[in-house]
């Protein structure tokens, strides 16, 4: 999934330095009211300075009284105060938002930029996230909740097909690949981020098992020729999660661990509708940083779930 897309040349900056609460709270209302494809979000920890910071980018110029308006109205007018804008040089802008970066933990799982490889410990699965702050470093909730439903799944079986929608960096891809030495197919409807995850695949070793392609939902014959994975992955919205329930109970195993995501708790209940009528059940939830994440089973005697 998205952190936010960024734009493919920003051109203005708007930061906050804040508490956690206040910083996430700023980057979840950013991703929900703008278009992705000019706006991009990032809520972090520096821990060297020791508060948190968020950082939005502008492929156009910003209307300063609108956000600070909209903070204002959802957030606090104290954070609206606090927003700074800055127009930006050239510069490599990813990697410096990328810097300041920490580690995220996930059961057996470690997401990390490269410079925090060194502090990968031997016994866990190091994932590096570099240049792909547009379609997630695994420091949004929605991609922690995905790597610890997937970290819950490994403990009690072994899947062989694995399948990733809205793949975005290949975080979720590399992670299955990097533990099951198999292949997992993955796309996503955007062409810079299955560039984006095949150069990561490369980058952690996964590039013969993760070969992402262009597809929307399951639309593409390297996705739905399987037709029977043990594990689906769709950490993308509520609306397209919704509409793609019958092609994602389609190419599902009678067996299958389905994990849902990018999902706010309003969300929920009709995501659950809409795979309940496909004849699934909610087996596990996540939540974390008001996001949720949904593990799914089979109904057993649904008519639909027979293979």
């Amino acid at each position: 999934m998205r952190e936010g897309l960024s734009p493919k040349n920003p051109s203005h900056v708007m930061t906050l330095v804040s508490d956690e609460r206040t910083a996430r709270a700023v980057a979840d209302i950013v991703m929900e009211t703008f278009d992705p494809n000019e706006t991009a979000a990032a809520a972090f920890e520096n821990e060297a300075a020791g508060h948190w910071e968020t950082e939005v980018y502008f492929a156009d110029v910003p209307d300063e009284d609108g956000m600070r308006r909209l903070i204002a109205e959802t957030v606090s007018a104290e954070a609206a105060s606090a927003l700074v804008f800055e127009t930006l040089a050239e510069k490599d802008w990813i990697k410096a938002s990328l810097d300041g970066l920490s580690i995220v933990e996930a059961g057996r799982f470690r997401v990390h930029g490269s410079h925090d490889r060194s502090r990968i410990p031997t016994h866990a699965i190091g994932i590096e996230i570099e240049a792909a702050l547009a379609f997630g470093t695994g420091h949004h909730g929605t991609t922690r909740g995905c790597l610890l439903m997937l970290d819950h799944i490994l403990k009690r079986r072994r899947p062989r097909h694995v399948l990733d929608i809205g793949t975005g960096s290949g975080v979720l891809a590399i992670a299955a690949a990097r533990a099951l030495r198999v292949p997992v197919a993955s796309g996503d409807i955007d062409p810079i981020a299955v560039e984006a995850a095949r150069g990561n695949a490369i980058l952690n070793k996964a590039g013969a098992y993760v070969t992402p392609v262009v597809a929307k939902g399951v639309g593409h014959p390297a996705l739905y020729a399987q037709k029977h994975y043990d594990v689906v992955f769709a950490n993308i919205l509520a609306r397209p999660l919704i509409k793609l329930a019958p092609q994602i109970a389609a190419v599902a195993a009678p067996d299958a661990d389905i994990v849902l995501s990018g999902l706010l708790a309003r969300d929920v209940p009709g995501v659950l509708n809409a795979y309940g009528l496909q004849g699934w059940y909610l087996s596990k939830r996540i939540d974390l940083e008001g996001w949720a994440a949904l593990l799914m089973h089979r109904v057993a005697g649904h008519p639909l779930t027979r293979a």
